[in-house]
């Protein structure tokens, strides 16, 4: 690999000028490599040592993008809380290019913490701690299995911030995406009275995330379909982990169905159905429950915008909208029995009706007795092979409900393989997360590193002491976790 600047595409920038406002990144006093993807880069056909380099390094935070105009902030709008902001945009953002990675996809190379854009609603610049938040939870996803944006780098910057009364070192994030496309990027190109602009927006999807949709009878329905289903799949999976989002409007969903913005997000200890964290969720619109109607709410704003391009037969646009999304909840319960079928290792033979009475049994002994979500599903691999007493322990006290649940389970003659191949050990809990970030911006990278390492293997238990602390949840007594916009 050629050590000099990388050569970006400008697919997005140059085929949608009008969702795209150029930007001039703020040049970094000092910038300083705090975390790289090495495997991510080599991926995209980019040189690490390169990387790690003053150039590569000022590549990373856009000062040196090897494109002959300037990076562009995607202009967007979103429904925030359930209500329409009609434009949002990236606020301290910039899409630098695409880059292809070894089977050919175009990927996004993306910077946040880049400094002002003209839809900025502070001060366009970000700060170590949820920069390195959003590189840890992204790694943590994507060894998960679950379809996500993907850290590049975290680069600090020098220039210290004022931040929630504090002053914090300043960062900048380089993100990848398979593009940042988003539900909210459908209203704000209709707004435009251009149908043209909204078709060729919609072409773009499809060419770029759904290429099936491109021979259909009817694309812009098989488009709409499509999306509708990788959403499905995307929030099962977001369940499956015990994953809550925390804000989960139409200008943090991407048409691609990758999880993106890590910011006010947490994973669950003790299984609470209506868990949320963010500090400005004040009646839980965004909790773990409600996730999947949150998602098909937000598809319905997205069917709205689409609905220009769908009726061709003499239905109304929004009878033809309203038909697709109503798909959504059986695709979801599909993906969803899908997914906790193989968290109970659970043969295919077994009736979707039967996995879905387990896992609501099983969800409600977690409710009731406040048990750890993560590792209540990975102790059932001890269990199937004939060991109760870690998934006992769990139980404060007898648990006779535990007991029939575990015999008629068992008589399914579950798989202790495939339970262990799908049910982590270390997932980013909270409370360590916030250690390893707080320790970060004072400027001590190994907790982070040591967490970092264990969530990119989440299914392979490490021998040792030192070890066990990071399988288990906050301990009793601790403050309620919560989140904050940070990203």
């Amino acid at each position: 690999m050629a050590r000099e600047a990388p050569v970006l595409e400008r697919v997005w920038a140059e085929a949608f000028p009008e969702l795209s406002r150029e930007v001039a990144p703020v040049r970094t006093p000092e910038p300083r490599l705090l975390a790289l993807n090495d495997e991510l880069a080599r991926d995209l056909g980019l040189d690490p040592a390169y990387l790690r380099s003053d150039a590569g390094v000022r590549f990373l935070t856009g000062e040196s993008s090897g494109l002959s105009a300037a990076p562009v902030a995607q202009v967007y709008a979103g429904h925030q809380w359930g209500v329409y902001k009609p434009i949002l945009g990236d606020g301290r953002a910039a899409l630098l290019g695409e880059r292809r990675d070894r089977a050919g996809r175009l990927r996004d190379v993306h910077l946040k913490g880049i400094g002002p854009t003209s839809m900025s609603r502070v001060d366009g610049y970000a700060v170590v701690g949820p920069m390195l938040r959003e590189y840890l939870m992204g790694e943590a996803m994507h060894a998960l299995g679950v379809p996500t944006t993907r850290a590049l780098a975290v680069v600090a910057t020098g220039a210290p911030r004022h931040h929630d009364e504090q002053v914090l070192p300043g960062a900048v994030l380089a993100r990848t995406a398979s593009s940042h496309v988003r539900f909210g990027s459908f209203p704000y190109a209709g707004a435009h009275g251009d149908p043209a602009l909204l078709r060729r927006l919609a072409d773009h999807v499809i060419a770029r995330h759904y290429p099936r949709a491109r021979g259909a009878d009817r694309p812009y329905r098989a488009l709409l379909g499509e999306i509708v289903d990788a959403s499905a799949h995307l929030t099962a999976q977001w369940m499956r982990t015990g994953f809550v989002h925390g804000v989960l409007s139409t200008d943090n969903v991407l048409a691609c169905a990758e999880t993106i913005d890590y910011g006010p997000c947490a994973f669950l200890d003790a299984y609470e159905p209506g868990a949320y964290f963010s500090s400005i969720d004040r009646f839980g619109r965004y909790a773990y429950d409600k996730q999947p109607a949150i998602m098909r709410w937000n598809l319905e704003q997205l069917g709205h915008a689409l609905s220009p391009l769908l009726a061709d037969d003499g239905s109304t646009v929004e009878e033809v909208a309203v038909e697709i999304i109503d798909t959504f909840d059986g695709r979801y319960r599909s993906h969803w029995a899908a997914a906790f079928r193989d968290k109970l290792g659970l043969e295919d033979r077994v009736e979707s009706s039967v996995v879905t009475e387990l896992t609501d049994a099983a969800l409600n002994l977690q409710a009731d007795h406040r048990a750890d979500f993560t590792g209540f599903w990975r102790d059932l691999a001890a269990a199937a092979e004939g060991d109760d007493r870690p998934l006992r322990d769990r139980f404060l006290g007898p648990a006779p409900e535990l007991d029939a649940w575990l015999n008629r389970w068992k008589a399914l003659t579950p798989d202790g393989g495939l339970i262990r191949a799908v049910n982590p050990v270390y997932i980013a809990r909270n409370h360590i997360v916030e250690e390893a970030l707080d320790a970060a911006t004072k400027g001590d990278l190994a907790p982070f590193n040591d967490l970092l390492a264990l969530v990119r293997e989440p299914y392979t238990e490490r021998p040792g002491g030192v070890y066990r602390r990071y399988a288990r949840p906050a301990p009793d007594g601790a403050p309620r976790h919560r989140t904050f916009c940070g990203t």
